[in-house]
């Protein structure tokens, strides 16, 4: 998503709910000399049901199915109150359905749980940069990078620079982005958007590597990536290469409105 407003790649910056079963909490290991391995016949009856519960609400919430995923949601909570995990999916369903009361209920409730979990963290944070409240969405991201060992940091770092790109921070945008470019540089989520703010920057030279490297692996590439490297090519001046990436979009994706915009000539847009 090139500073929020691409389609083709929304979901790789938008919303993260990673863990289902951290939330599903086991028994303590017992005390004494026994030192016994947890396993899955540890795990007491609602907890199973509360996973099985969030195991279905995440697959319907990644199908768009957001009512039946927030029935699934309120289930596991009957049986587990306080799993915060629920928490956090509750607040990405509401998001999406436009209940931004309900939403931010739910994320502080999560964390409120869990204090120290990161992604309810980072989801917060995008519903707060989406919600245009930049400062309180960097403090959130902050946090998110702050604790010990987490996995995430380069998807926080990338969703981070994205929020500093619709606040119009150009400069933090693009030592953000390096940083996240820097832990995952297979992720053409990444460099597509540090691309994008070099482009918005005049660093045309850093951006076209970017975008070559994107557009060089087939299944990367689509109509978004072409565009953007018809853009960085017109503004160094090659409307040779231009016209090639503009051919491509017309084969490849002529119902597209990044081909309609190269057809206008809309290169500055």
């Amino acid at each position: 998503m090139t500073l929020g407003r691409s389609r083709s790649w929304a979901a790789a910056v938008c919303w993260v709910f990673i863990s289902l079963l951290a939330g599903c909490v086991l028994p303590p290991p017992p005390t004494g000399d026994t030192r016994d391995r947890i396993t899955d016949s540890d795990e007491t009856t609602a907890s199973k049901r509360a996973r099985v519960r969030m195991e279905l609400a995440s697959a319907y919430y990644s199908r768009g199915q957001l009512t039946t995923a927030l029935d699934e949601v309120k289930q596991a909570l009957l049986v587990s109150p306080n799993l915060g995990d629920a928490y956090n999916l509750r607040g990405l369903i509401y998001a999406a359905l436009g209940d931004d009361v309900l939403a931010q209920e739910s994320f502080r409730r999560a964390l409120q749980i869990n204090p120290s979990d990161a992604d309810s963290m980072h989801n917060y944070g995008w519903y707060l940069c989406q919600q245009k409240r930049y400062d309180e969405a960097e403090a959130m991201f902050r946090r998110a990078l702050a604790v010990p060992q987490y996995p995430g940091t380069a998807r926080t770092l990338l969703t981070t620079g994205v929020c500093e790109a619709r606040a119009g921070r150009w400069i933090e945008a693009e030592g953000t982005l390096t940083r996240a470019y820097e832990l995952d540089p297979a992720n053409p989520v990444t460099a597509v958007n540090l691309s994008e703010v070099l482009l918005k920057r005049g660093e045309l030279e850093r951006a076209r590597f970017y975008m070559r490297r994107v557009n060089s692996v087939a299944n990367q590439s689509n109509a978004q990536t072409l565009w953007l490297a018809a853009r960085i090519e017109m503004k160094l001046g090659n409307r040779q290469a231009a016209n090639e990436y503009g051919l491509q979009l017309r084969n490849r994706f002529p119902q597209s409105r990044e081909s309609a915009a190269f057809d206008r000539g809309q290169f500055n847009e």
